[in-house]
């Protein structure tokens, strides 16, 4: 049998970098005599760090240079955190794994306070997201928040100099880089639901790479996967991307998925919920909730973006 190949393009900030080591090590503990070779890149959305992601094209930035290289044969599949894929990927890709996922819930970060509810009339909250920052101006209006951009190590730098009194960050990015002690307390998803596909890692191919697609299938997990299915359903419906502020977040329970989603208003002036529990197909799950959230008002939401 020929010694398999695989070579893996990640972006080059300390957590792509995790990431795509992890990966590295598991096809390697799968496939010992395989060489598995990391092919480093710098994408648009590192590159651009004066502008929200919502106003530069959205986190598709952070994807499209690894795909050129799966396109023209550099690398053989690429590793993201999966909140980072767009919903829609362009025919010629595939999503082809969900690994296990890390904790989906968002972290504050801060060396004064240990709760949204501690922090004081004006206090400062940097997040890069209009859904962490919705739900934020919803349920704590006395705050003022900025935004933040940078890879992680720039954004705790930022916290650390005090251009900020706390930060909101993805607890998963955090504990994969060891940096566990650093989160002050773990946001409640009913207080900031997290976006489809938090904390967990997908890896893309190209679509007619089926050799590949087979070898890698030993590293998905099929729970995660199905909750990424159920919440990326939801982005799916209602054109979900860094411009809507939209959470998603899916969990097992006895009888299939606990699916809860939200669409709101940039200011926090209006939030749509919806909160249901279904099994067989997730994406047929997503789509139900979707259409809830519709029909509850997320429509005039949508269209006031």
């Amino acid at each position: 049998m020929e010694r398999p190949r695989f070579i893996i393009a990640t972006r080059e900030s300390r957590l792509a970098l995790w990431q795509a080591t992890h990966v590295q090590a598991a096809l390697r503990a799968r496939y010992p005599a395989a060489e598995v070779a990391l092919l480093g890149m710098t994408t648009r959305g590192d590159q651009i760090l004066d502008r929200t992601l919502s106003k530069v094209g959205g986190k598709g930035l952070f994807v499209k240079e690894l795909e050129a290289a799966l396109l023209d044969g550099r690398a053989d599949l690429a590793v993201h955190s999966l909140k980072d894929v767009p919903v829609d990927l362009a025919p010629e890709f595939a999503l082809c794994a969900v690994m296990t996922r890390e904790d989906p819930r968002d972290a504050l970060v801060s060396a004064r306070y240990g709760s949204l509810a501690e922090m004081p009339p004006g206090a400062v909250i940097g997040t890069s997201s209009l859904r962490r920052e919705a739900q934020i101006r919803m349920r704590h209006p006395h705050l003022e928040v900025r935004p933040l951009r940078g890879n992680l190590d720039t954004r705790l730098a930022k916290l650390d100099r005090g251009d900020y009194d706390a930060i909101v960050l993805a607890a998963a990015g955090l504990r994969r880089l060891g940096l566990g002690e650093r989160i002050r307390g773990l946001l409640d998803p009913d207080d900031s639901l997290p976006a489809a596909g938090q904390g967990a890692l997908g890896i893309e191919i190209r679509a007619d790479r089926d050799d590949l697609r087979q070898l890698l299938q030993p590293l998905a997990d099929p729970i995660a996967a199905a909750a990424a299915a159920a919440e990326r359903a939801v982005s799916r419906a209602l054109g979900g991307s860094c411009q809507v502020p939209l959470g998603a977040y899916a969990e097992p329970v006895a009888g299939g998925l606990r699916l809860r989603a939200l669409v709101a208003a940039p200011d926090g002036s209006r939030v749509v919920r919806a909160d249901r529990t279904g099994g067989g197909d997730p994406q047929a799950l997503g789509q139900a909730i979707a259409d809830e959230l519709l029909a509850a008002g997320a429509r005039g939401v949508l269209a006031g973006l």
